[in-house]
Protein backbone atom coordinates (compact mmCIF):
# COMPACT_ATOMS: atom_id res chain seq x y z
CA UNK A 1 0.00 0.00 0.00
CA UNK A 2 3.07 2.48 0.90
CA UNK A 3 4.47 1.70 -2.75
CA UNK A 4 1.25 2.26 -4.24
CA UNK A 5 1.25 6.08 -2.27
CA UNK A 6 4.29 6.78 -3.45
CA UNK A 7 3.35 6.23 -6.98
CA UNK A 8 0.28 8.30 -7.19
CA UNK A 9 2.11 10.92 -5.36
CA UNK A 10 4.78 10.68 -8.08
CA UNK A 11 2.32 10.70 -10.45
CA UNK A 12 0.59 14.16 -9.08
CA UNK A 13 3.94 15.74 -8.69
CA UNK A 14 4.43 15.24 -12.35
CA UNK A 15 0.77 16.78 -13.32
CA UNK A 16 -0.60 13.64 -14.28
CA UNK A 17 -4.25 12.23 -14.23
CA UNK A 18 -3.43 8.51 -13.30
CA UNK A 19 -5.62 6.33 -12.47
CA UNK A 20 -5.05 2.86 -11.20
CA UNK A 21 -7.30 -0.05 -10.74
CA UNK A 22 -6.77 -3.82 -10.30
CA UNK A 23 -4.97 -3.61 -7.43
CA UNK A 24 -5.26 -6.15 -5.15
CA UNK A 25 -2.88 -8.21 -3.42
CA UNK A 26 -4.73 -11.53 -3.50
CA UNK A 27 -3.22 -12.69 -6.26
CA UNK A 28 1.06 -13.89 -6.77
CA UNK A 29 3.22 -12.13 -9.60
CA UNK A 30 3.73 -15.26 -11.28
CA UNK A 31 -0.03 -15.52 -12.01
CA UNK A 32 -1.01 -11.87 -12.97
CA UNK A 33 -0.59 -10.16 -15.98
CA UNK A 34 -0.40 -6.24 -15.58
CA UNK A 35 -1.57 -4.06 -18.95
CA UNK A 36 -2.02 -0.15 -18.82
CA UNK A 37 -4.43 1.73 -20.63
CA UNK A 38 -2.83 4.93 -22.07
CA UNK A 39 -5.80 7.51 -23.63
CA UNK A 40 -6.66 11.37 -23.36
CA UNK A 41 -9.52 11.51 -20.62
CA UNK A 42 -8.87 15.15 -20.53
CA UNK A 43 -8.27 17.62 -23.20
CA UNK A 44 -9.04 19.00 -26.22
CA UNK A 45 -10.37 15.07 -27.68
CA UNK A 46 -11.36 13.97 -24.30
CA UNK A 47 -14.28 12.40 -25.98
CA UNK A 48 -12.16 10.17 -27.83
CA UNK A 49 -10.34 9.04 -24.38
CA UNK A 50 -13.51 8.13 -22.68
CA UNK A 51 -15.18 5.65 -25.47
CA UNK A 52 -12.26 4.13 -25.53
CA UNK A 53 -11.20 3.77 -22.01
CA UNK A 54 -14.93 2.10 -21.92
CA UNK A 55 -14.45 0.06 -24.18
CA UNK A 56 -10.80 -1.44 -22.52
CA UNK A 57 -13.22 -2.14 -19.23
CA UNK A 58 -15.83 -3.61 -21.42
CA UNK A 59 -13.48 -6.15 -22.61
CA UNK A 60 -11.56 -6.76 -19.34
CA UNK A 61 -14.74 -7.48 -17.37
CA UNK A 62 -16.14 -9.56 -20.30
CA UNK A 63 -13.04 -11.91 -19.97
CA UNK A 64 -14.02 -11.97 -15.95
CA UNK A 65 -10.68 -10.16 -15.02
CA UNK A 66 -8.85 -13.03 -16.62
CA UNK A 67 -7.07 -14.47 -19.36
CA UNK A 68 -5.79 -18.26 -19.68
CA UNK A 69 -4.12 -18.89 -16.00
CA UNK A 70 -3.84 -15.18 -15.05
CA UNK A 71 -5.09 -12.33 -13.51
CA UNK A 72 -5.46 -9.28 -15.00
CA UNK A 73 -4.36 -6.33 -13.07
CA UNK A 74 -5.47 -2.80 -15.22
CA UNK A 75 -3.60 0.92 -14.34
CA UNK A 76 -5.22 3.42 -16.77
CA UNK A 77 -3.49 6.90 -17.52
CA UNK A 78 -4.61 9.77 -19.12
CA UNK A 79 -2.22 11.57 -21.68
CA UNK A 80 -4.59 14.58 -22.41
CA UNK A 81 -3.18 14.22 -25.50
CA UNK A 82 0.31 15.70 -25.36
CA UNK A 83 2.82 13.89 -26.13
CA UNK A 84 5.05 15.30 -23.12
CA UNK A 85 2.84 13.80 -20.46
CA UNK A 86 2.03 10.62 -22.85
CA UNK A 87 5.79 9.91 -22.69
CA UNK A 88 5.80 10.60 -18.85
CA UNK A 89 2.93 8.04 -17.82
CA UNK A 90 3.95 5.28 -20.41
CA UNK A 91 7.41 5.34 -18.62
CA UNK A 92 5.91 5.50 -15.31
CA UNK A 93 3.45 2.19 -16.79
CA UNK A 94 6.70 0.25 -17.59
CA UNK A 95 9.34 1.42 -15.35
CA UNK A 96 7.20 1.71 -11.91
CA UNK A 97 4.19 -0.81 -12.42
CA UNK A 98 5.46 -2.98 -14.53
CA UNK A 99 3.31 -3.74 -17.23
CA UNK A 100 3.88 -6.32 -20.04
CA UNK A 101 1.18 -4.80 -22.49
CA UNK A 102 -0.32 -1.11 -22.92
CA UNK A 103 -3.48 -0.53 -24.91
CA UNK A 104 -3.35 3.18 -26.27
CA UNK A 105 -2.83 5.25 -26.88
CA UNK A 106 -5.88 7.37 -29.12
CA UNK A 107 -4.24 9.80 -31.55
CA UNK A 108 -1.16 9.49 -33.77
CA UNK A 109 0.73 12.38 -31.89
CA UNK A 110 0.73 10.88 -28.44
CA UNK A 111 1.41 7.55 -29.54
CA UNK A 112 4.44 7.87 -31.89
CA UNK A 113 6.81 8.74 -28.72
CA UNK A 114 5.00 5.87 -26.36
CA UNK A 115 5.32 3.42 -28.96
CA UNK A 116 8.86 3.90 -29.31
CA UNK A 117 9.09 3.36 -25.31
CA UNK A 118 7.69 0.60 -25.20
CA UNK A 119 9.21 -0.93 -28.21
CA UNK A 120 12.52 -0.21 -26.38
CA UNK A 121 11.32 -1.53 -23.39
CA UNK A 122 10.55 -4.81 -25.30
CA UNK A 123 6.73 -3.99 -23.31
CA UNK A 124 3.70 -4.92 -25.92
CA UNK A 125 1.64 -1.71 -27.52
CA UNK A 126 -1.28 -2.09 -29.18
CA UNK A 127 -3.20 1.18 -30.81
CA UNK A 128 -6.64 1.13 -30.91
CA UNK A 129 -6.80 3.88 -33.42
CA UNK A 130 -3.46 6.05 -34.44
CA UNK A 131 -3.33 5.72 -37.77
CA UNK A 132 0.53 7.53 -38.98
CA UNK A 133 2.55 5.23 -40.67
CA UNK A 134 5.34 5.27 -38.44
CA UNK A 135 3.78 4.08 -35.24
CA UNK A 136 5.01 0.47 -36.29
CA UNK A 137 7.87 1.32 -38.16
CA UNK A 138 10.74 3.97 -37.66
CA UNK A 139 12.90 5.08 -41.16
CA UNK A 140 11.56 1.79 -42.72
CA UNK A 141 12.72 -0.63 -39.68
CA UNK A 142 10.01 -2.47 -37.63
CA UNK A 143 9.11 -1.43 -33.96
CA UNK A 144 8.76 -5.47 -33.13
CA UNK A 145 6.54 -4.80 -29.98
CA UNK A 146 4.24 -2.32 -31.52
CA UNK A 147 0.86 -3.23 -32.97
CA UNK A 148 -2.48 -1.28 -33.98
CA UNK A 149 -6.12 -2.29 -35.16
CA UNK A 150 -6.85 0.48 -37.22
CA UNK A 151 -5.89 0.96 -40.36
CA UNK A 152 -3.37 3.25 -41.64
CA UNK A 153 -3.29 6.70 -43.02
CA UNK A 154 -2.55 5.73 -46.78
CA UNK A 155 -5.16 3.05 -47.05
CA UNK A 156 -7.85 6.38 -45.09
CA UNK A 157 -6.81 8.71 -47.85
CA UNK A 158 -6.99 6.19 -50.41
CA UNK A 159 -10.50 5.46 -49.98
CA UNK A 160 -11.70 9.11 -49.89
CA UNK A 161 -10.10 9.60 -53.01
CA UNK A 162 -11.52 6.92 -54.46
CA UNK A 163 -14.85 7.07 -52.92
CA UNK A 164 -15.14 11.47 -54.18
CA UNK A 165 -13.98 10.88 -57.95
CA UNK A 166 -16.35 7.14 -58.18
CA UNK A 167 -19.00 7.99 -56.03
CA UNK A 168 -19.36 11.62 -55.91
CA UNK A 169 -18.21 12.96 -58.99
CA UNK A 170 -15.96 15.15 -58.05
CA UNK A 171 -13.54 16.74 -60.42
CA UNK A 172 -11.25 19.11 -58.17
CA UNK A 173 -10.82 19.66 -54.49
CA UNK A 174 -9.58 21.92 -51.89
CA UNK A 175 -7.56 20.57 -48.54
CA UNK A 176 -6.89 22.10 -45.32
CA UNK A 177 -4.95 20.64 -42.53
CA UNK A 178 -2.86 20.89 -39.33
CA UNK A 179 0.59 20.66 -40.34
CA UNK A 180 1.78 20.26 -36.39
CA UNK A 181 -0.32 17.13 -36.32
CA UNK A 182 1.16 13.74 -38.09
CA UNK A 183 -2.47 12.67 -38.55
CA UNK A 184 -4.18 15.37 -40.27
CA UNK A 185 -0.63 16.02 -42.27
CA UNK A 186 -0.57 12.31 -43.56
CA UNK A 187 -4.40 11.98 -44.01
CA UNK A 188 -4.22 15.25 -46.68
CA UNK A 189 -0.81 13.85 -48.35
CA UNK A 190 -2.46 10.67 -49.49
CA UNK A 191 -5.52 12.05 -50.54
CA UNK A 192 -3.86 14.60 -52.45
CA UNK A 193 -1.85 11.88 -54.42
CA UNK A 194 -4.82 9.50 -54.66
CA UNK A 195 -7.20 12.40 -55.90
CA UNK A 196 -4.77 13.57 -58.63
CA UNK A 197 -4.19 9.79 -59.57
CA UNK A 198 -7.78 9.40 -59.79
CA UNK A 199 -7.98 11.83 -62.17
CA UNK A 200 -9.15 15.10 -59.78
CA UNK A 201 -7.38 18.05 -59.67
CA UNK A 202 -6.77 20.01 -56.47
CA UNK A 203 -6.95 23.52 -56.70
CA UNK A 204 -5.60 24.26 -53.03
CA UNK A 205 -3.42 22.69 -50.21
CA UNK A 206 -3.86 25.11 -46.94
CA UNK A 207 -1.33 24.29 -43.84
CA UNK A 208 -2.77 26.09 -40.41
CA UNK A 209 -1.17 25.08 -37.24
CA UNK A 210 -3.42 23.65 -34.15
CA UNK A 211 -3.75 26.72 -32.13
CA UNK A 212 -5.24 28.73 -35.26
CA UNK A 213 -9.00 29.55 -35.00
CA UNK A 214 -9.80 32.25 -37.72
CA UNK A 215 -9.50 30.91 -41.20
CA UNK A 216 -11.31 33.83 -43.13
CA UNK A 217 -8.42 34.76 -45.12
CA UNK A 218 -8.03 31.27 -46.24
CA UNK A 219 -11.39 30.30 -46.89
CA UNK A 220 -12.00 33.43 -48.85
CA UNK A 221 -9.57 31.85 -51.63
CA UNK A 222 -11.17 28.75 -51.61
CA UNK A 223 -14.64 30.48 -51.70
CA UNK A 224 -13.37 32.19 -54.85
CA UNK A 225 -12.02 28.36 -56.34
CA UNK A 226 -15.78 26.77 -55.95
CA UNK A 227 -13.91 23.36 -55.20
CA UNK A 228 -16.47 20.26 -55.50
CA UNK A 229 -14.71 18.99 -52.57
CA UNK A 230 -12.89 20.47 -49.29
CA UNK A 231 -11.23 17.96 -47.39
CA UNK A 232 -11.09 18.44 -43.89
CA UNK A 233 -8.10 15.78 -42.18
CA UNK A 234 -8.50 16.96 -38.64
CA UNK A 235 -10.53 15.88 -35.21
CA UNK A 236 -14.42 17.00 -34.62
CA UNK A 237 -13.87 20.22 -32.96
CA UNK A 238 -11.42 21.68 -35.57
CA UNK A 239 -13.56 20.81 -38.33
CA UNK A 240 -16.40 22.12 -37.13
CA UNK A 241 -15.08 25.35 -36.50
CA UNK A 242 -13.66 25.17 -39.98
CA UNK A 243 -16.86 24.02 -41.55
CA UNK A 244 -18.87 26.77 -40.14
CA UNK A 245 -16.51 29.60 -41.30
CA UNK A 246 -16.63 27.84 -44.75
CA UNK A 247 -20.33 27.80 -44.81
CA UNK A 248 -20.26 31.03 -43.88
CA UNK A 249 -17.90 32.32 -46.73
CA UNK A 250 -20.58 30.94 -49.04
CA UNK A 251 -18.47 27.39 -50.07
CA UNK A 252 -20.38 24.95 -51.11
CA UNK A 253 -18.54 22.21 -51.43
CA UNK A 254 -19.25 18.85 -49.71
CA UNK A 255 -17.17 18.48 -46.64
CA UNK A 256 -14.84 15.11 -46.66
CA UNK A 257 -12.41 13.82 -43.78
CA UNK A 258 -11.16 10.90 -41.50
CA UNK A 259 -12.36 8.65 -38.87
CA UNK A 260 -11.43 12.17 -36.61
CA UNK A 261 -15.13 13.35 -37.08
CA UNK A 262 -16.49 10.09 -35.67
CA UNK A 263 -17.70 12.05 -32.12
CA UNK A 264 -21.41 13.06 -30.50
CA UNK A 265 -19.49 16.44 -30.40
CA UNK A 266 -19.14 17.35 -34.00
CA UNK A 267 -20.79 20.13 -35.37
CA UNK A 268 -23.52 18.21 -37.40
CA UNK A 269 -25.89 20.47 -38.54
CA UNK A 270 -23.10 22.17 -39.89
CA UNK A 271 -21.03 19.31 -41.55
CA UNK A 272 -24.41 17.63 -43.02
CA UNK A 273 -23.88 16.34 -45.96
CA UNK A 274 -20.11 15.57 -45.89
CA UNK A 275 -18.74 12.20 -45.58
CA UNK A 276 -15.92 10.65 -43.57
CA UNK A 277 -13.18 7.05 -43.65
CA UNK A 278 -14.34 5.53 -40.45
CA UNK A 279 -13.84 1.72 -38.95
CA UNK A 280 -17.15 0.37 -38.71
CA UNK A 281 -21.05 1.04 -38.94
CA UNK A 282 -23.36 0.96 -36.03
CA UNK A 283 -25.37 -0.21 -38.41
CA UNK A 284 -23.70 -2.91 -39.81
CA UNK A 285 -26.34 -5.90 -39.78
CA UNK A 286 -23.55 -8.52 -38.79
CA UNK A 287 -24.42 -10.14 -35.68
CA UNK A 288 -21.23 -9.51 -33.92
CA UNK A 289 -21.39 -5.93 -34.26
CA UNK A 290 -24.62 -5.63 -33.35
CA UNK A 291 -24.17 -7.66 -30.25
CA UNK A 292 -21.22 -4.92 -29.76
CA UNK A 293 -23.44 -2.51 -30.26
CA UNK A 294 -26.29 -3.67 -27.72
CA UNK A 295 -23.58 -4.59 -24.99
CA UNK A 296 -21.91 -0.85 -24.89
CA UNK A 297 -25.21 0.63 -25.09
CA UNK A 298 -26.31 -1.20 -22.17
CA UNK A 299 -23.19 -0.58 -20.08
CA UNK A 300 -22.65 3.02 -20.53
CA UNK A 301 -25.47 4.24 -22.21
CA UNK A 302 -24.65 5.38 -25.61
CA UNK A 303 -23.88 4.21 -29.38
CA UNK A 304 -20.28 3.17 -29.32
CA UNK A 305 -18.25 5.31 -32.27
CA UNK A 306 -15.53 3.84 -33.74
CA UNK A 307 -12.58 4.66 -31.68
CA UNK A 308 -14.80 2.89 -28.38
CA UNK A 309 -15.09 -0.12 -31.09
CA UNK A 310 -11.67 -0.24 -32.06
CA UNK A 311 -10.35 -0.11 -28.54
CA UNK A 312 -12.54 -2.96 -27.85
CA UNK A 313 -11.00 -4.69 -30.71
CA UNK A 314 -7.61 -4.11 -29.46
CA UNK A 315 -7.89 -5.17 -25.93
CA UNK A 316 -9.45 -8.65 -27.17
CA UNK A 317 -6.35 -8.88 -29.97
CA UNK A 318 -3.96 -8.34 -27.03
CA UNK A 319 -6.40 -11.34 -24.86
CA UNK A 320 -5.73 -13.58 -27.26
CA UNK A 321 -2.25 -12.98 -27.42
CA UNK A 322 -1.77 -13.55 -23.83
CA UNK A 323 -4.09 -16.69 -24.02
CA UNK A 324 -2.40 -17.88 -27.16
CA UNK A 325 1.55 -17.41 -25.44
CA UNK A 326 0.15 -18.76 -22.27
CA UNK A 327 2.57 -16.43 -20.95
CA UNK A 328 3.13 -12.92 -19.43
CA UNK A 329 6.38 -12.77 -20.78
CA UNK A 330 6.03 -9.63 -23.42
CA UNK A 331 8.66 -11.38 -25.74
CA UNK A 332 6.46 -14.19 -25.81
CA UNK A 333 3.06 -12.04 -25.94
CA UNK A 334 4.71 -10.04 -29.37
CA UNK A 335 5.27 -13.34 -31.43
CA UNK A 336 1.79 -14.13 -30.51
CA UNK A 337 0.12 -11.27 -31.82
CA UNK A 338 2.45 -11.09 -34.57
CA UNK A 339 1.39 -14.46 -35.91
CA UNK A 340 -2.69 -13.73 -35.48
CA UNK A 341 -4.70 -14.56 -38.42
CA UNK A 342 -8.18 -14.46 -39.02
CA UNK A 343 -8.80 -13.34 -35.66
CA UNK A 344 -12.65 -12.26 -35.69
CA UNK A 345 -13.16 -8.72 -34.02
CA UNK A 346 -16.15 -6.15 -34.39
CA UNK A 347 -14.48 -4.59 -36.96
CA UNK A 348 -13.54 -7.47 -39.12
CA UNK A 349 -11.40 -10.69 -39.11
CA UNK A 350 -7.96 -9.43 -38.12
CA UNK A 351 -4.39 -10.51 -39.96
CA UNK A 352 -1.68 -8.69 -38.88
CA UNK A 353 1.05 -7.73 -41.84
CA UNK A 354 5.22 -7.71 -41.39
CA UNK A 355 4.40 -3.80 -40.42
CA UNK A 356 2.08 -4.77 -37.18
CA UNK A 357 -0.97 -3.20 -39.37
CA UNK A 358 -4.36 -5.34 -39.63
CA UNK A 359 -5.40 -6.03 -43.36
CA UNK A 360 -9.34 -5.06 -43.12
CA UNK A 361 -12.20 -2.58 -44.45
CA UNK A 362 -12.91 0.24 -43.99
CA UNK A 363 -16.48 2.13 -44.11
CA UNK A 364 -17.60 5.74 -45.62
CA UNK A 365 -20.34 7.15 -43.58
CA UNK A 366 -22.27 10.15 -44.66
CA UNK A 367 -23.91 13.04 -41.83
CA UNK A 368 -27.36 13.33 -42.55
CA UNK A 369 -29.66 14.81 -40.84
CA UNK A 370 -27.98 15.01 -37.46
CA UNK A 371 -26.84 11.38 -37.33
CA UNK A 372 -23.91 9.24 -39.25
CA UNK A 373 -25.53 6.93 -42.06
CA UNK A 374 -23.14 3.85 -43.71
CA UNK A 375 -22.40 5.06 -47.28
CA UNK A 376 -19.79 2.03 -48.56
CA UNK A 377 -17.57 -0.01 -47.72
CA UNK A 378 -14.70 -0.44 -49.67
CA UNK A 379 -12.00 -3.19 -49.54
CA UNK A 380 -7.94 -3.29 -49.06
Amino acid sequence: MKKRLVAVLMALSLGLSLAVTGCGQAASSSNVIKIGFIGPLTGDVKTFGQSTQNAFNLAIKEAGGKVGDYTIQTFSADDANDATQAVNVATQLITQDHVAAIVGSVTSKATLPIAQVANDNKVVLITPTATATNVTVDNGARKDYVFRACFIDPFQGQVAAQFATQNLKAKTAAIMYDQTNPYSKGLAGTFSDNFAKDGGKVLSDEAYSTTDTDFSAVLTTIAQLKPDILYLPDYYNKVSLIGKQARAKGIKATFMGGDGWDSSQLDFATMDGGYFTNHYSADDPRPEVQKWVADYKAAYGATPDALATLAYDATNLLLNAIRTAGSNDPTKIRDAMQATKDFPVVSGKITFDQNGNPIKAAVVLEIKGGKEVYAATVQP
